[in-house]
């Protein structure tokens, strides 16, 4: 749902091998200014973040051969692609051969320009010069600052924000390991618990790409044999002009390594097993995109179709399917055509209000009121299957249907919701981090119990949301029935087994050691918040 749920970043990254012909992708300028196909890229990624844009471009005609530009807003604000003429001095002054760059969404420093990424360390010895891009989180970020705060009294640490953590680390393995680029790739995460995936790019023209050894997050390349590519979703790739065929999925634990003459996939880390974010299919991901060889797009469609197989209202000539705008519209779509009715966008969605528009400090109820606009045209007297990716907080949800009826005048309003509850915190990248911020939480809670018995059995381990519990939830929120898909109905949409798939805040099974650990201390947190 728009306003309830974040991914944290996007990444990109491109590199002209020294060949005698040009890529037939290049822009226009030639080989040494691919770096103007990142702003493209980095659109095509907007939906991962959109509190910063930045990138870094190498140049070795340049005497400042790392050169880094980064600023608070959208791509078009960040880059100034709204502003022409700046924008063409822009790219003019970071023009180079390679280059990397990064969308941001994050809680902490939202609008202060220096946690925008990339982060430049500069170095007189250009092969410790460097610059790197991060998406993910750390799980064990405050084990790891607090080793490295008793280490050395002189260390310091100016933002509290994972990149500082990988900044340390990438400059002790290259200390260590001077120019074996998969030795730093090995060396500076070796202590990391979590999903990320790694972008990064020296003063020697030097790059590489690495996918945590899990797959929590996605990463993708292409490379026609001149032109290398990489970025968080295939949308970012294809738009570039890479072939289907030519863009594949960076395995989980490997690094792609390209320099001047060359690049190969090697692995970095063994992948004990995989667990893909199963939120980018249901939610995160552009629905353009193809994740780890399946198509978001289709998954969507068949978890509406996995809906209308289960809806029990009795439908007649003035039922209508409406999506929440815009990651819904797949599901939405298939479900109203399984069930032979109309799907409608009875929920016009304001695509021009702006980062600015509603400050930081303005609640999610009030973005949710600016976003969306009911139309009575299509809902007056109409019985309406009210179909979104997800039910978060419910902030939004309850927005919607209060206005649904009072604006759009529904005769009903049915929600349905194309993925399981969300029961748990999401501890990898997505913004939700504390049980009592869940909407589901409070109804399981109260019929199944929370705190681990007597015996040390843990009630979330058998909890199963019921058409009881369903229409306690309806009756919560306002609406005339509620209804979830079951946890299978995701892998069975997307393709992949659940047993490759991280579905945590969904079934509270964590892939990694320190997700759960984090768990354990929410739990802690949540039943000492309520008093038990």
């Amino acid at each position: 749902m728009s306003c309830e749920l974040h991914e944290e970043c996007g990444v990109v990254a491109v590199y002209h091998l020294a060949t005698d012909e040009p890529s037939p992708l290049c822009p226009g300028q030639g080989p040494s200014e691919v770096s103007r196909l990142l702003p493209r890229m980095l659109l095509d990624l907007q939906n991962r973040g959109q509190l910063s844009a930045g990138l870094t471009t190498y140049n070795p005609e340049r005497q400042k051969l790392l050169t880094t530009y980064k600023d608070v807003g959208v791509v078009s604000e960040a880059l100034c692609l709204n502003r022409p003429e700046k924008y063409a001095r822009l790219m003019e002054e970071l023009a180079g051969r390679a280059a990397i760059g990064h969308v941001r969404y994050a809680d902490c420093g939202k609008d202060d320009p220096s946690y925008a990424h990339p982060f430049e360390r500069p170095h007189i010895k250009k092969n410790k010069w460097f610059s790197f891009a991060f998406n993910g989180a750390l799980t064990n970020y405050d084990e790891l600052k607090s080793k490295l705060l008793a280490t050395d009294e002189n260390t310091h640490f100016a933002r509290d924000c994972d990149s500082e953590i990988l900044t340390h680390y990438l400059c002790a393995a290259l200390k260590d390991s001077e120019r074996d680029l998969l030795k730093i790739c090995q060396k500076s995460t070796a202590s990391i618990d979590g999903g990320y995936t790694i972008v990064f790019l020296n003063a020697l023209g030097e790059m590489f790409v690495a996918r945590d050894p899990h797959g929590l997050k996605p990463l993708c390349y292409a490379f026609d044999g001149k032109l290398f590519a990489a970025a968080s979703e295939s949308v970012a790739l294809f738009n570039l002009g890479f072939s289907p065929e030519q863009i594949k999925d960076v395995p989980p634990g490997y690094v792609a390594i390209v320099t001047k003459d060359g690049f190969e996939l090697k692995e970095f880390a063994p992948s004990p097993r995989t667990a893909h974010c199963f939120f980018e299919w249901i939610y995160c991901a552009n629905a353009a995109s193809v994740i780890d060889g399946k198509s978001v797009y289709l998954a969507r469609k068949r978890l509406g179709e996995e809906l209308a197989r289960r809806e029990t209202v009795e439908l007649d000539e003035n039922s209508i399917v409406v999506p929440v705008p815009e990651t819904s519209k797949a599901a939405a779509d298939g479900m109203a055509y399984a069930l032979g009715i109309p799907c409608l966008e009875g929920l016009m969605r304001n695509r021009y209000t702006g980062r600015t528009f509603i400050e930081g400090g303005e609640t999610r109820r009030r973005k949710a009121e600016t976003k969306y606009t009911p139309l009575p045209q299509i809902l007056e007297g109409k019985r309406v299957f009210l179909v979104d990716d997800s039910i978060v907080r419910s902030t939004t949800m309850r927005v919607l249907i209060e206005r649904i009826y009072e604006v759009g005048r529904a005769k009903e309003i049915h929600v349905r919701v194309a993925c399981p509850p969300v029961v748990a915190p999401c501890f990898y990248g997505i913004d939700m981090s504390t049980y009592s911020e869940l909407f589901a939480i409070k109804f399981l809670a109260k019929h199944y119990g929370f705190a681990p018995d007597g015996r040390g059995d843990d009630p979330t381990s058998f909890w199963k949301v019921t058409p009881e519990i369903e229409a306690e939830m309806a009756a919560d929120i306002g609406c005339d029935s509620l209804h979830f898909l079951p946890p299978s109905a995701s892998s069975r949409a997307i393709g992949i087994p659940s047993l490759n798939l991280c579905e945590a805040c969904a079934n509270h099974e964590y892939p990694t050691e320190w997700g759960c650990k984090l768990m354990e201390q929410a739990r802690q947190r949540y039943l000492e918040k309520i008093g038990k």
